[in-house]
């Protein structure tokens, strides 16, 4: 009988890490001149004064839905109301919380006239950010968590995103708040390919498919036009996203507009956020399959079908593939080399490598070149993302009822700088809306042209 090499085979599936770390670098290195095409484009614009809606100066409302969000929430307020930006009103919606988030909303809203806090019975996310819209008074909406932490300029580097009339919303960039765990480093590390790089790549080509629920901004009048969220699934800001598109509106990427929130520290709560994110693209899809592929959406609508296979069908490849390889290598019917397999390993470990360096320089991050040792875990967190997908597609095949299920906050800040400063008891500009004589801001005249 012939024995069974567990050494080869250990190597074999290290190998395939190599390789999966390799197809990661590749497809990110698709966006690398299309992200520096990004960074010129926006340079050229600052330096010529482009006008943008930061010169409108406009109200901006930031609607917080908060469900059970004490540990987090006053430092989200207060990193709003310190931002160099100051004509903001922060609105606090309530969806029924058990702890002390009503206190601690309550009390902010006593004391900042700039903060608005109303309440709900625990109905949902989508239902929240509803209820925020209905009672905001700004010209431009932001949907945020409570467990962001903004940069000073934050919200004014959203605004500059409005430089066209076709801008219809734009995303700012979501970093990890909570360095402590190795989990949280490795996250770090792949959001800055993953994410920053990606998105600026997808902004240059017209086809960003999400406006993150961490920071998100949007007109009036175009949430007006294509209506709020959908309470009926678990990817509300998603879907809001492919509408806008739908509607003709651009969508764009702001890199400089930074929130800090908490990335999930435990593979328990990293596994059901996730899956709630597959299950969020599945019902998207499932609610605009004439949206993939269909030219008339420009090439957002062509970029959607290599959404749909990177998203979903990779994965689950990727996952059979992994399962199916031990089994190829103990019947000795592989037919690849091994010192091919090892020279595509290793290269793969370097292009990613070098990828993730230029993005996260892109980024100005340096520091966070320290959590690179973390990468070599990304063919675990990478076989997991197969696993999401097919739980969430069980999910929905099975009808099993959506839910908020929103992971549970820490409260954990490890990020150098990010200590918040004190909510302003008073002064600041009038809210629009505190008084019947309160005046409105004048509309940003690029979004009353017409869409392409």
């Amino acid at each position: 009988m012939t024995g069974f090499d567990v050494g080869g085979v250990v190597s074999q599936v290290a190998l395939l890490g190599g390789l999966m770390l390799m197809l990661f670098g590749l497809s990110k290195l698709v966006a690398l001149p299309l992200a520096v095409l990004f960074e010129v484009r926006d340079a050229r614009r600052r330096r010529q004064g482009h006008h943008t809606l930061l010169d409108e100066r406009p109200w901006v409302s930031v609607i917080i839905p908060a469900y059970n969000e004490a540990p987090v929430l006053e430092n989200c307020v207060r990193s709003l109301l310190g931002g160099s930006y100051d004509r903001v009103q922060v609105v606090i919606v309530d969806d029924g919380s058990t702890d002390g988030t009503v206190e601690i909303a309550g009390r902010l809203a006593r004391t900042c006239p700039q903060v608005r806090f109303v309440r709900q019975p625990n109905a949902g996310k989508g239902a929240a950010l509803n209820h925020g819209i209905a009672v905001a008074t700004g010209e431009v909406l932001f949907f945020v968590d409570a467990d962001g932490i903004f940069g000073r300029d934050t919200i004014a580097e959203m605004l500059r995103g409005f430089d066209d009339p076709r801008v219809g919303a734009v995303c700012g960039d979501d970093r990890p708040v909570n360095l402590d765990r190795v989990q949280t480093r490795l996250l770090a590390v792949l959001s800055h390919a993953g994410t920053g790089l990606v998105r600026r790549a997808l902004t240059v080509l017209g086809c960003l498919p999400i406006v993150s629920g961490n920071v998100g901004a949007f007109p009036r009048e175009v949430i007006a036009e294509v209506g709020g969220f959908d309470e009926t699934t678990v990817g509300e800001d998603l879907e809001l996203t492919w509408r806008v598109h739908r509607a003709g509106y651009q969508v764009v990427f702001r890199p400089r507009a930074l929130v800090y929130a908490e990335s999930p520290s435990t593979l328990r709560t990293l596994w059901k956020q996730r899956v709630r994110w597959a299950r969020g693209l599945l019902q998207t899809m499932r609610r605009h399959p004439d949206m993939i592929g269909n030219l008339r959406y420009g090439t957002f609508g062509a970029y959607l079908v290599v959404n749909t296979l990177t998203m979903v069908a990779m994965p689950l490849l990727q996952l059979l593939v992994l399962l199916l390889l031990p089994l190829a290598l103990a019947g000795g019917s592989t037919s690849v080399d091994g010192g091919v397999l090892g020279w595509l390993g290793w290269l793969g470990l370097f292009v990613s490598v070098g990828v993730i360096v230029v993005a996260v320089g892109l980024n100005r991050a340096w520091r966070d070149l320290r959590h690179l040792w973390t990468l070599p875990l990304w063919p675990v967190y990478s076989t997991m993302l197969g696993l999401v997908v097919v739980r969430a597609l069980w999910q929905e095949l099975s009808g099993r009822a959506s839910a908020w299920n929103k992971m549970v906050r820490t409260g954990v800040v490890s990020v150098e700088g990010l200590a918040a400063e004190p909510a302003p008891a008073g002064g600041g500009s009038q809210v629009p809306g505190a008084h019947a004589a309160a005046p409105r801001p004048p509309r940003h005249r690029g979004l009353q042209g017409t869409r392409a």
